[in-house]
């Protein structure tokens, strides 16, 4: 699925580079390939905020998380301090997006 796209050779990848490698793949204009990252971004970023999960299958799962409250130390004082718990989001790749990048 993705071996076909030859994106960059540098480490990390921006939002902008993404919407270019989009739009090439796909062979739509730029304009609309960065209307539809950020369609897609807010669909995920909503849904998941709400509760919910967002599979994708062959990519990965997005959901959410709970952190427990725990005890942690002022780095500076060496002071206990009480961290709240707090939601987090977990992503989990899955068996396609696994393979690609175990390739």
């Amino acid at each position: 699925m993705w071996a076909s796209l030859n994106l960059r050779k540098e480490a990390n990848m921006n939002k902008q580079e993404l919407i270019d490698a989009v739009a090439s793949e796909a062979g739509i204009a730029k304009n609309a390939a960065a209307e539809t990252i950020d369609a897609v971004l807010a669909a995920v970023s909503k849904t998941v905020a709400a509760g919910e999960t967002v599979q994708l299958i062959g990519f990965g799962t997005f959901a959410t998380g709970a952190r427990a409250a725990r005890t942690g130390r002022n780095p500076k004082t060496g002071e206990a301090i009480e961290i709240a718990a707090a939601k987090t989001v977990k992503f989990t790749a899955g068996k396609a997006f696994k393979d690609a990048v175990n390739q």
